[in-house]
């Protein structure tokens, strides 16, 4: 079934996400799309009922400030303004109050509330199969929740056209890389390619420290091994990824700057020759698990910790060091092992340690040690665009520190990260 869909045309609001999510909860889909529009693009984008231009305080860019295409006014969809001076708008609202939106969705634009994953979830699998038709679609599995989506959302629509791509890039967690064989290959039977990368993309990474070289070294590399595969086989165009709304936000919008770049939206070699495949880059990250367990994953799977594109090396600071590298994966191992024994595996939606790339003074054996710290952090979000931090009993901390203290070398000191999102990130890099 058709969903009935509201654009949202971002015209400097820091709040399109917000506007987004609560039109969602209505019933209704929606999407965001960019002030210049053209009508070619907005007239190709299926079962519009209504349009709300969403103005702020990034409207001005470079000194002018920015403006819908003016044949837009005439396209005969219902439209109101947020924000933003539109004389041509049937109204406009400086704040928009959950009564106005109610009215205007279903009053003025007479939209049904037809918006659920499983309406979702038949319309992109029928996206995927126009787009893809015969063709095989290469995707880069690492195990975590977008990826397993996708796999689930790809192989539900096509099959055994799907490839699966698993590359051990050396910045996994503990044993992930295993389990992710025993998962997808040995119990899901998925078609899955094992790459052990480690080397190339340790040398790659060798004295880069600044982290967006790290991530686009990372996400290119991660590009080139799927082509050298790709090569291998026959009739890929197409490149399958987990990208997810948070993920182009964070990268950077026409009226919006970037926080930092993702893997699957920048990164990416000139002379890529693969088509994308990416149908969860509207979905927040709640509604990513929700479209899982719509999909049929198993609760494990969908809920488990959220882990980034470039794996360990963005919590390995500054420049990775294989000692370093090491001080993460083990402390990583140990803090993931005692919230499992204290329940908090199925309270806290991520938590991971970090090691910075300085060394402090303490003791250790009795004698004078200068080694690395380790950073915990815990935080709770729903749509990873902001974040709180868990307040974790002080005996469960103490357990865990002076494990870390007496288990990984190379450390003498663990601290606590007590910063929010904003104004910190939820990753260090």
């Amino acid at each position: 079934m058709k969903q009935d869909m509201i654009v949202i045309l971002d015209l400097g609001s820091t709040e399109n996400t917000v506007l987004a999510r609560q039109i969602r909860e209505m019933g209704v889909y929606s999407e965001i799309h960019p002030h210049d529009i053209t009508l070619e693009e907005l007239k190709r984008l299926e079962n519009v009922k209504g349009i709300i231009l969403n103005g702020g305080e990034n409207r001005v860019v470079d000194g002018t400030a920015v403006e819908i295409r003016p044949e837009l006014y005439d396209c005969g969809y219902p439209m109101i303004s947020v924000d933003y001076p539109a004389s041509k708008c049937e109204k406009q609202y400086d704040m928009l109050s959950k009564e106005a939106l109610h009215t205007f969705l279903f009053d003025v634009c007479k939209a049904e509330p037809n918006w659920n994953m499983k309406n979702f979830i038949e319309d992109q699998v029928e996206l995927i199969r126009k787009q893809v038709g015969d063709r095989k679609v290469l995707l880069a599995l690492s195990g975590g929740v977008d990826s397993s989506v996708v796999a689930a959302m790809l192989i539900k629509a096509i099959g055994s056209q799907l490839v699966c791509v698993h590359v051990n890039h050396g910045l996994m967690r503990k044993n992930e890389s295993e389990s992710v064989v025993e998962v997808f290959q040995n119990q899901l039977h998925a078609n899955l390619i094992y790459v052990d990368a480690t080397e190339r993309f340790l040398g790659k990474l060798a004295n880069v420290a600044d982290p967006e070289k790290k991530r686009k070294i990372i996400g290119g590399e991660f590009i080139r091994v799927f082509e050298e595969e790709a090569r291998k086989l026959e009739g890929i165009d197409f490149l399958g990824q987990g990208t997810i709304y948070p993920d182009i936000i964070e990268s950077g919008t026409k009226t919006a700057k970037m926080v930092k770049s993702h893997h699957n939206v920048g990164g990416l070699p000139e002379d890529l020759k693969f088509e994308l495949v990416e149908p969860l880059k509207q979905l927040f990250k709640d509604e990513v698990r929700a479209c899982g367990i719509e999909l049929g994953l198993p609760a494990s799977m969908v809920y488990r910790q959220p882990f980034p594109g470039p794996g360990l090396g963005v919590r390995c600071l500054g420049a990775i060091t294989r000692d370093r590298l090491e001080a993460v994966r083990e402390s990583d191992a140990i803090l993931r092992e005692e919230f499992e024994k204290a329940g908090l595996d199925k309270k806290v939606w991520q938590y991971f340690t970090v090691v910075p790339d300085f060394k402090s003074v303490g003791v250790k054996n009795h004698e004078r040690s200068f080694d690395y710290m380790v950073i915990i952090r815990a935080i709770n979000t729903v749509d990873a665009m902001s974040a709180t931090i868990e307040r974790v009993d002080w005996d469960i901390l103490q357990v865990i520190t002076d494990r870390i203290l007496h288990e990984v070398d190379n450390v003498n000191r663990v601290c606590f990260d007590m910063s929010p999102k904003p104004p910190a990130t939820i990753e260090f890099e």
